[in-house]
């Protein structure tokens, strides 16, 4: 079973420093319909002017993880974490027991795109902790690479809960083919170019949820970063 989530289907928040557009329900936009899939709860695709961005807010029990596409996001917390996270870098924040932290654009010139991922974790309560791991661009090209599980097998980050999440970035014209686990459940996003994928042309922003199939085929014409979760 393949299903999309057309782009233009998602939830929208414009205001003058931040254009975000939300695949499931977020702060003011709900849909009950889309409150997640399996232990995805949120991924948020954020651009942010320059200079500008989140002040410092609280989270708890949550899983948090954010990948940029463009540009660079200023992180930090209470936990005294401060870090600037660029392409590449994949950074998992376990909210806990409760954290404050804050995300700026580190630049004071040209605006940051990134994805805010949120997954439910398997354990309430959890000490909070911080993490961040750089995946060269070489490592995921024209393959999918373990970028966080429960484990952080292959130096992939850990993620507090039985997910999967691997990055891939397409060549134009390329192809790749991931073979998927019986019984699980698999949500693909298209974090910017296009792709193919059983007879379904997608674009930037929309995301498929994949039940039952053998293995995920996926093309593109003109180039495509793509994230891959393998969810129980």
């Amino acid at each position: 079973m393949i299903q999309l989530r057309p782009a233009a289907d998602r939830g929208h928040t414009q205001i003058g420093w931040l254009n975000s557009h939300h695949t499931f329900s977020f702060g003011e936009y709900r849909d009950p319909q889309q409150m997640g899939y399996r232990s995805l709860r949120v991924i948020n695709d954020d651009r942010v002017i320059a200079g500008a961005g989140f002040g410092t807010h609280g989270h708890r029990d949550m899983e948090i993880v954010s990948y940029v596409l463009d540009g660079a996001l200023a992180h930090k917390d209470s936990l005294g974490t401060g870090s600037v996270i660029r392409p590449g870098d994949v950074q998992r924040m376990s909210a806990g027991t409760g954290i404050q932290h804050s995300e700026f654009n580190a630049s004071q010139t040209t605006p940051v795109h990134f994805l805010q991922i949120w997954i439910l974790p398997d354990t309430v309560g959890l000490p909070p902790s911080y993490e961040q791991t750089n995946f060269p661009r070489e490592t995921r090209l024209n393959r999918f690479r373990l970028i966080g599980d429960r484990a952080g097998a292959e130096g992939a980050v850990t993620i507090h809960q039985d997910v999967k999440l691997y990055s891939a970035i397409l060549e134009p014209g390329a192809s790749v083919t991931q073979a998927l686990p019986a019984g699980r459940h698999v949500w693909l996003h298209v974090a910017s170019g296009d792709a193919a994928l059983g007879g379904h042309a997608l674009r930037e922003g929309d995301g498929v949820a994949i039940r039952g199939e053998p293995a995920l085929d996926v093309s593109t014409a003109g180039g495509a970063e793509l994230l891959l979760f393998d969810l129980a």
